[in-house]
Formats: C-alpha cells, structure tokens, sequence
C-alpha cells in the first residue's frame, strides 16, 4: 500500500526499465510509495511485469512490453507513456542484461558480446536519447538514472562484455550530463555492487543465500549485505528534488567495496 504522507514523488511520472523484477521491481514499488502519480514498468518479462503492476495498482503503475534493444520499442513507449499520462519526469533505465558464459578476452564470443553490449550499452543510450527528447520538447526539468555498476571502474578477470558494457554506461552519463544540462534535465548512475537479483544468481550460477555471501565478504562494512532495496533508494534520492544541483554522478552502492 502507498503511504500518502509521502510525497517525495508527488505527481511525477516515471518509466522504469527492467521493472519487473530485481532493483527495477524494488524501485517500481518505491517510487509509488513516495507519491509518484504514475510508473511505468518496461520489460520484456510480461508476466512477471503485470504481477507488479497489480501488486501495485493498476491506477498507479501499468506494464508495457519492450526491449530496450529496439529503437522503435523505446521510442513508441517513451511516447505512449506521454500522450497517456501527459508528461515524463523520471527515467530509470536499469534494463540489463549478464554475461552467458566467462567471457575472457582470449575466448570471447562475440555473439554473446553484441547480446550484451546491445541491451546494457546500445538499449541504456536509446532509453536516454528518448526520454531526454520528450523532456526537452516539454520543458520538463527531469531526472535521468541509468543503472551502472562498480565493475565500470574496475577491471575483471572474467566476464569482459559485462565489464565494457558497463564503463560505457558511465561514459554515456557523463557526456549527456554535459548536453542536457542546458535543459536542467539532469543525468545520474547509480553503480551497486554484488547484489542478489535474478540475474547475478543466473549469471553467477548460484542461489541467493550464495549471493549474499559474495555481497557480505567484499564490503567494508562487515556483517552487510546489500539488498535491492538499498540500490533503489540510492535511485529515490537521485530522482527526486532531494538531489536538485546533483548531476553527472556515479553513485556507487557498494558497501565502500
């Protein structure tokens, strides 16, 4: 249930990719319990997608089907979401995608690698470009968030398309950063570490339990796990005017990893 003493989000309408589960799903519930009037969950995940948005309510959250890959589906979304709620204020392109196997340079497979860079690289920039242009064009002063990851400031031994895919995330926040902020539309990446989502257990080949102690054994603060819910409150605090002159950051979640 939304608690309506919160109001953070008041009235704004929001876009969540990779909303159906993970960070995105934690968010998606987030954002509705601070006020937000609207929030759409893009994903391809459909079943998965309409369960939260009816966990949710359906007059506060719907499902929309899109693969952020796809030029024409993010832009028919972005534009379906304006014309039926009549603004956008809050873009949270967090939609991606693990590597499916080691990936190390020397045994690299390139489809894989177009797999991964097409979502997390090429599928990020599309969500920006679009949701940035029906910003512009409306004179909205929004709040763009991509999702990083620390591994876009450190190397890996392993999974090396993951590992470019991400550097390039925080490239594209910084360079579109600099362009928007013209239109005071400001651009943010929130990068967490280890964190137990259907994806990492997928791409690790693990449970979460398993996860968890990965998460627990890198962080700093002992005895700590980071949990979706962390990530998507770094997202919270990015998106609402609680971070009104915070641009071009990468706002690690890490458990000072």
């Amino acid at each position: 249930m939304t608690d309506s003493s919160n109001k953070t989000l008041q009235g704004k309408v929001a876009i969540i990719t990779g909303g159906a589960s993970g960070i995105g799903e934690a968010t998606a519930h987030l954002f509705a319990q601070h006020g937000a009037r609207m929030v759409v969950i893009a994903d391809i995940q459909g079943q998965l997608g309409h369960q939260v948005a009816t966990s949710i309510g359906i007059d506060k959250c719907q499902y929309v089907h899109c693969d952020v890959s796809d030029e024409d589906q993010v832009k028919n979304m972005v534009e379906s979401t304006v014309q039926k709620h009549g603004q956008l204020d809050i873009m949270f392109s967090n939609a991606g995608t693990a590597s499916s196997s080691d990936q190390t340079i020397l045994e690299l497979d390139l489809s894989g690698f177009d797999k991964v860079i097409g979502t997390n690289a090429r599928g990020m920039a599309l969500c920006v470009k679009h949701a940035a242009r029906v910003m512009v064009e409306r004179r909205v002063k929004g709040s763009i968030i991509c999702t990083g990851s620390i591994a876009a400031s450190q190397g890996r031994n392993l999974f090396t398309d993951y590992c470019m895919s991400k550097h390039a995330v925080l490239g594209l926040v910084r360079a579109a950063s600099m362009q928007l902020g013209q239109h005071r539309i400001r651009v943010n990446c929130v990068s967490p570490s280890v964190v137990a989502t259907p994806m990492s257990c997928g791409a690790y080949g693990m449970d979460a339990e398993q996860v968890k102690k990965i998460s627990e054994s890198t962080s700093t603060l002992k005895g700590a796990v980071l949990k979706v819910g962390d990530v998507a409150n770094a997202v919270l605090f990015l998106a609402s005017d609680d971070s009104g002159f915070v641009t071009g950051l990468d706002l690690k979640v890490d458990g000072g990893t």
